[in-house]
């Protein structure tokens, strides 16, 4: 837990028919932090990430979430205020969500729409500021030469890569980072890790990343929380994930989530 929390979960609940989803989760996220959210399949880690950023509403009841301090939802409903939390919120998705038939250039680009307005962004009427940031970000991940091509043309790996730039352009302070690598190939996928790390650690950019690939989380996050049929169950530092934990939290799972091998 921290004093300063840029993110707040206060019991939060979610059920999907007679499926529990989250079951009274409560979290708090610092300033500049790294964490991994990790869990079985269907363990809630999704619905958790979304819930954050207001894209899923949680149960009504007593659960609030807030971001900046400000209202994101509570009781329920998502806040009339939540897209003053969204504009500092960059949220990265298993399959990129960028559009296949714009350039890379237009797609980064976009991010910056809450500060320019749709409108200018439809006739691709970028301001200088716009253009050169989108570069800068493009430079920043490492694909600044694909960008005039069409996303539907470039790799996985680009695609997720100019997703995280869009996050940079759009001046996020929180990137959540929903199973960015899932979707990857190994070298890729750790290429997207350590960008994510570098911004993390250079920029001091607080990430919060679900990932299925539990050594990724050790290898790249300080904090880790774990959670299993929508339950918190693990919340501390890498260090203390060790594999007797590890496959109380996985049970059958447990050798399926390494990509370079179990701890011992």
């Amino acid at each position: 837990m921290t004093s300063d929390p840029v993110l707040s979960i206060r019991a939060a609940s979610k059920t999907f028919g007679s499926r529990r989803a989250l079951d009274a989760v409560s979290l708090d996220v610092g300033r500049g932090e790294m964490i991994a959210l990790i869990g079985p399949s269907g363990s809630g880690k999704s619905t958790l990430l979304r819930s954050i950023d207001g894209l899923q509403t949680i149960d009504e009841g007593e659960g609030v979430i807030t971001a900046f301090a400000g209202p994101v939802q509570a009781k329920g409903r998502v806040s009339d205020h939540v897209r003053k939390a969204r504009i500092r919120i960059g949220f990265i998705a298993q399959q990129f969500n960028l559009v296949g038939r714009l350039s890379l250039f237009t797609n980064v680009a976009l991010g910056s729409l809450g500060r320019i307005g749709t409108l200018r962004g439809l006739f691709g009427a970028w301001p200088d500021e716009t253009r050169t940031a989108a570069m800068a970000a493009l430079h920043r991940v490492g694909v600044a030469d694909y960008a005039a091509q069409r996303a539907n043309t470039l790799s996985g790996g680009q695609q997720q890569r100019g997703a995280i730039a869009r996050a940079l352009v759009q001046k996020a302070k929180i990137i959540l980072a929903d199973e960015p690598v899932a979707s990857l190939d190994p070298v890729s996928a750790r290429k997207v890790m350590e960008i994510l790390r570098d911004l993390n650690k250079t920029d001091g950019l607080t990430v919060v990343v679900t990932l299925h690939q539990v050594d990724y989380a050790l290898r790249y996050c300080d904090r880790v929380v774990a959670l299993k049929a929508g339950r918190k169950v693990y919340d501390g530092p890498t260090s203390g994930l060790g594999r007797d934990k590890l496959i109380d939290i996985y049970g059958p799972e447990f050798e399926d989530v390494f990509w370079e091998g179990a701890p011992q």
